[in-house]
């Protein structure tokens, strides 16, 4: 009997390479078992479904699979959709779990909780999302999960390491993802909480999965391992972040112009507060001719780090040609008082997610970033470099972009920028088209 852990939902979406690839024709075959409950391992066949647009059904079963009679017996539907901050679970259902396992809910009648099966063990407590993208060095993530939302999770994406499953006896690299899950009320506490391991390999998915269960020496532990698939491993992309976006974290730039500010403007960010790929940046004033206090918002997805808004307050000394564009009233211009506006201006993105050497992109009107700049232009991932700054000496990706905004020499240019892997801008030189020149260096 189907559809007795069920949510609300629908199917579908369309195949690439990426952590979870799922043309119409993708098969996996998953070998889970769980230490005190499961009786003997089951294997499950997973298929596409169905796919829509971004969003796409996982099917799985363990009939005609060859279990043994005492292996759990399941049928499902997964869910999933992919989107520019990764892959979230928007529904599920399936058969009951069995009958031994422990009871994931405050009550026994309409429980919809399982952890019967391998994308049960997958989704439990991060349904939104199942798994950031991009992925990359020090990203971490919190989510909920359960179907009333009472299951709670924080993962931390920890590097690549080799690993070894039946459906890859040779060792592929895999992304570790680990998450801290916790569940308080269930009739089957404290199952539902742990700790769940999970390795991605790029272009196949999720190739082995250890969940340890909370509740002492004697704690059951479910394991699930990839034991085929007509899917291929493929290189990943580089994980390197260049513009982490970690709570807590602290930067100070000094910043001149050869013309307009020869006196330097030292000025201090900190990374306020961070969620889920976005975070609230603050910068005030250290010393210098310009005092500036305010605030910046960034997001990094798929398609790259973008700057939300900006707002900052500032007295100058410093005297700095007028920014356009012509379009917009003078009260609505943007200002050159900090390094993030230096970085920022533009257009997007500052820096894609998975930046290539060669790679380029152009400014587009309409957009966005026009009707807020008038700036047009491209940018060009130039490639790695050698800085010396006064924070120290740092191996760095180069960007360089062209702007122009007509009417405005000051507005127009060529951009440098250069970015340190784990650090963030550590360089920026901007050629303006007016004669000067403004340098930015990372202090400490």
């Amino acid at each position: 009997m189907l559809c007795v852990l069920a949510l609300v939902g629908a199917p579908t979406a369309a195949a690439a390479d990426t952590w979870l690839p799922h043309p119409a024709d993708a098969e996996w075959t998953y070998q889970w078992s769980d230490s005190v409950y499961s009786g003997a391992p089951a294997k499950e066949k997973v298929t596409v479904k169905s796919q829509v647009g971004r969003t796409f059904t996982l099917a799985w079963s363990t009939l005609d699979q060859g279990n043994p009679p005492e292996a759990p017996v399941s049928l499902g539907n997964m869910v999933l959709q992919e989107t520019n901050s990764g892959l979230l679970n928007i529904d599920w259902s399936s058969t009951l779990p069995p009958s031994e396992f422990p009871v994931l809910c405050r009550t026994l009648s309409g429980c919809n909780n399982s952890l019967a099966s391998t994308w049960y063990l997958l989704v439990w407590g991060n349904r939104a999302p199942t798994l950031v993208d991009p992925l990359l060095k020090g990203v971490t993530w919190s989510a909920t999960g359960g179907a009333d939302g009472d299951v709670g999770s924080f993962s931390q994406y920890l590097g690549r390491e080799p690993v070894t499953v039946p459906a890859f006896p040779q060792a592929v690299i895999a992304a570790k993802v680990r998450t801290d899950v916790t569940q308080a009320g269930a009739l089957g506490d404290p199952y539902g909480s742990g700790v769940r391991i999970v390795w991605w390999v790029y272009g196949v998915g999720p190739v082995k999965v250890e969940f340890q269960h909370a509740g002492g020496t004697n704690a059951p532990v479910t394991t699930s391992v990839l034991a085929s698939t007509n899917q291929k491993p493929v290189m990943p992309p580089p994980d390197a972040n260049y513009f982490p976006l970690r709570k807590g974290a602290k930067l100070r730039y000094r910043w001149s112009n050869t013309k307009h500010m020869k006196k330097p403007s030292v000025q201090a960010f900190a990374v306020d507060d961070a969620v889920n790929g976005s975070a609230r940046i603050s910068v005030k004033h250290v010393s210098g001719p310009i005092r500036v206090a305010g605030a910046y918002g960034f997001s990094l997805r798929t398609d790259g780090l973008t700057n939300l808004w900006g707002a900052t307050q500032a007295a100058s000394l410093a005297k700095f040609p007028a920014l356009g564009p012509r379009f917009l009233s003078v009260d609505r211009r943007r200002h050159f008082f900090t390094p993030f506006d230096l970085l920022t201006y533009g257009f997007g993105p500052i820096i894609t997610a998975y930046p290539r050497v060669g790679e380029t992109w152009s400014s587009k009107v309409p957009s966005r970033d026009y009707s807020i700049f008038g700036v047009k232009g491209s940018t060009r991932v130039l490639g790695f470099r050698r800085v010396t700054v006064p924070a120290g000496r740092f191996n760095v990706l180069a960007l360089r972009s062209t702007l122009t905004q007509q009417g405005f020499p000051y507005g127009s240019g060529v951009r440098t920028s250069y970015f340190a892997a784990g650090k963030g801008l550590v360089k920026l030189v901007f050629a303006h088209r007016d004669g000067s020149r403004s340098v930015v260096e990372l202090v400490r």
